[in-house]
């Protein structure tokens, strides 16, 4: 494996970028162009004025903005004056946001004014965010508020931070300090915060841009949300380990995206199967110059053997791969390689990352036999540092001998390929978002006419599964189709939100009460 980088932490990654690099670009986006010396500087820009405002190593720092570049000037700054990253999904509704920032402890976030007709950071003007002292406002917004300031003023604030004081900041940070907190649901319902470390994500992202093949000099295009491991980690950290140009796109649309890659002759794009599915189906595919394209990963789905040979033969990728990963371990467990055979890329997620271990286990936690179905287990050095103060989250997580039980489902083969097969976890992945029932179904159970609900996820020819919603209304209460999922769309992100709603009298029950899920998805088939 050939890793292009010694740097242990994000501060020396982007030293060490900036030296090897120089005045290549390492963003463009929105006409403007950043080289990695240019990044360097904005970073510890960033950097100071966190320090000049009280800002300590560990402290958490939430960013909520789509993909654009003060996303990943404001992320990376923060992680080098020794802070924690908080990503915060850009489809949260206010509820959902200020609870990540509740449990993170988060002491400033960067938001977007304005993105897509919302005011961004008047959906927290209401919530109960106790330890957040600042809103850091990105382009255009309201900042006339006690808490809120604009990013030029903030980026001001730090003038008066020595040379020296900014470089013992960053030249502390260690490779097993934690690097960022990524929020994922579970099957609780309740929002988890994985902590990873600065080593361990260098080095699973370094693996990773191996493997695909990220060369100096490639143009990638970031479809993956920042907010997002694949976009954060293998987007904006292996651009910057390997000198790649990163060039954000903040809202998906097949003809804009091909556009871009003529214009922008794009070289890399990952992404989830609807992506490549929606771009092969476009009209307008055949008048645009593509050409440039050379290497895409993409996963999270299951994908027909005949859209990898469409992706090299109609689109003109050189190399597809498939890959599995959770957000648990840094993002990524496996990966297919060059040279596979398409059937083995659409199949399977490939085989584990160097260094990594991965079997499959029985309910008594004993490794099953080759080819035999079992949970997927996972060690080495990519398993997460735990649960943000949730020790006992994380133990029913990893175990005793440092296993991270993932909770889906696989077989291993002869040749080391991991085939998923089931998901022990409640889960469903819509357009490469997993979506979590109960947390789905707690945002629900707040509407004031339902008493009960459970959601499930149905097959959708474009985006994979979506949820449906089965609901049991409170007497003397009347709620239409479209009133509810109106609701929904207005307390939950889309990606969440219910396509389909079923009002019933009554949900099914086993003897213990709980929903039989199952029963479910019968008669959503027969329907």
């Amino acid at each position: 494996m050939t890793i292009p980088s010694q740097a242990i932490t994000t501060p020396q990654l982007i030293k060490e970028a900036a030296q090897t690099y120089n005045d290549q670009t390492f963003i463009e986006e929105g006409g403007v162009n950043i080289s990695f010396r240019e990044f360097d500087q904005l970073t510890d820009q960033v950097a100071r004025s966190l320090i000049a405002k009280g800002i300590q190593p560990g402290d958490r720092i939430g960013v909520w903005a789509p993909n654009i570049r003060e996303w990943i000037i404001a992320g990376l700054g923060l992680q080098r004056a020794g802070a924690v990253l908080v990503t915060l999904n850009t489809r949260y509704k206010g509820p959902e946001a200020a609870q990540i920032l509740r449990s993170s402890g988060a002491k400033m976030v960067f938001s977007i004014g304005s993105f897509l007709g919302c005011d961004y950071p008047a959906l927290l003007d209401n919530e109960d965010t106790p330890d957040l002292e600042e809103i850091v406002v990105f382009r255009e917004g309201n900042t006339n508020s006690d808490n809120k300031i604009s990013w030029d003023e903030f980026l001001t604030a730090g003038e008066n931070i020595s040379n020296t004081e900014a470089a013992e900041r960053a030249n502390n940070v260690s490779g097993d300090d934690t690097s960022d907190l990524l929020f994922t649901s579970g099957t609780t319902g309740t929002p988890k915060g994985v902590m990873t470390g600065h080593q361990q994500n260098i080095k699973t992202f370094a693996s990773w841009g191996d493997l695909v093949g990220i060369e100096e000099g490639d143009r990638y295009l970031i479809i993956s949300p920042f907010f997002h491991s694949f976009g954060y980690k293998a987007g904006v950290l292996v651009s910057l380990m390997y000198g790649a140009t990163v060039m954000p796109h903040d809202i998906f649309d097949a003809e804009a995206i091909l556009m871009r890659i003529q214009n922008d002759k794009v070289t890399v794009l990952p992404g989830p199967p609807t992506v490549f599915q929606t771009l092969l189906a476009s009209p307008k595919l055949g008048d645009y110059d593509i050409s440039s394209l050379k290497r895409a990963t993409t996963g999270a789905a299951a994908i027909p053997v005949e859209m990898i040979h469409k992706m090299k033969d109609v689109l003109g990728f050189e190399r597809v791969l498939t890959a599995y990963g959770l957000t648990e371990s840094c993002g990524v467990v496996t990966m297919c390689r060059d040279g596979d055979d398409a059937e083995t890329i659409a199949t399977t997620s490939g085989r584990a990352l160097p260094e990594v271990e991965v079997r499959t286990v029985d309910s008594n936690n004993q490794k099953t036999p080759q080819g035999e179905a079992g949970e997927i287990v996972v060690r080495g050095f990519n398993v997460m540092q735990g649960y943000f103060n949730d020790e006992a989250a994380t133990a029913e997580t990893i175990d005793s001998e440092g296993w991270l039980h993932t909770g889906d489902v696989g077989i291993i083969d002869e040749n080391g390929n991991l085939r998923i097969t089931d998901r022990m976890k409640d889960m469903f992945i819509t357009g490469g978002f997993n979506c979590y029932p109960a947390e789905i179904e707690n945002i629900i159970s707040t509407h004031p006419a339902i008493a009960m609900n459970a959601v499930i996820g149905i097959p959708d020819e474009r985006m994979g599964e979506v949820a449906m919603a089965f609901v049991v209304l409170k007497e003397g209460e009347e709620l239409t189709d479209r009133e509810f999922i109106d609701w929904c769309r207005a307390n939950m992100a889309n990606y969440k939100t219910p396509r389909k709603v079923r009002f019933e009298t009554a949900l099914p029950l086993n003897a213990t009460g709980k929903v039989m899920k199952p029963e479910l998805q019968k008669m959503a088939e027969q329907q």
